[in-house]
């Protein structure tokens, strides 16, 4: 699996658990330590708590992935999931906001999940 296939899987699976603005930023000759950042925000620590463990659990089964690390799970405001290629960002919207990764990584090709668009599809 490429690290654009991990990070488009992780995007397809964060929405089947309901992530808001899912957006993937592509890293690669930027930085050396990932490809991806994909990002998204559960409405709350639940939500984010059930995305990282929709995330994890699936891509386990269906590829035998899972992450190097995951931090930020005992208060589900921000969890982090290292898969190496591919970083996951999972906050809720005020964390989110807060820190706006987005704006700082504004100048990277970026992905971003149409939430009328069917699951699978990428606008």
């Amino acid at each position: 699996m490429t690290s654009d296939q991990l990070a488009e899987a992780i995007a397809e699976l964060a929405a089947d658990k309901k992530a808001l603005e899912i957006v993937e930023l592509d890293l690669r000759g930027v930085v050396d330590y990932t490809d991806y950042f994909v990002i998204c925000s559960g409405t709350s620590d639940r939500q984010v708590k059930a995305i990282c463990d929709g995330i994890r659990v699936a891509l386990k089964e269906a590829y035998g992935v899972s992450p190097r690390r995951v931090d930020g799970l005992n208060q589900a405001r921000w969890v982090l999931m290292d898969y190496l290629d591919v970083v996951v960002h999972i906050f809720v919207p005020e964390v989110r906001g807060f820190y706006d990764l987005e704006r700082l990584w504004g100048e990277v090709p970026r992905r971003l999940r149409d939430p009328a668009v069917a699951v699978g599809s990428l606008a």
